[in-house]
C-alpha cells in the first residue's frame, strides 16, 4: 500500500511517500520555492515524492 502525506496552509509544507511501511520520500516546499516557512499547498513537494 502507498500512503501520500500532505500537511500545507500552516507552517512548513510539505509531503511524505510511504509504501509497505516505509518511508519512500519526503520533502518540504519551501526547498523548491526558496520562500521560508512557505505554507501553500505543496505542489513541488508531491511531485518530488512521486
Amino acid at each position: 500500500m502507498n500512503i501520500l502525506g500532505i500537511s500545507c496552509y500552516y507552517h512548513d509544507s510539505a509531503a511524505c511517500l510511504i509504501s509497505d511501511g516505509k518511508l519512500v520520500a519526503a520533502a518540504q516546499e519551501e526547498r523548491f520555492t526558496r520562500k521560508k516557512h512557505d505554507p501553500s499547498f505543496p505542489h513541488k513537494a508531491i511531485e518530488y515524492c512521486l
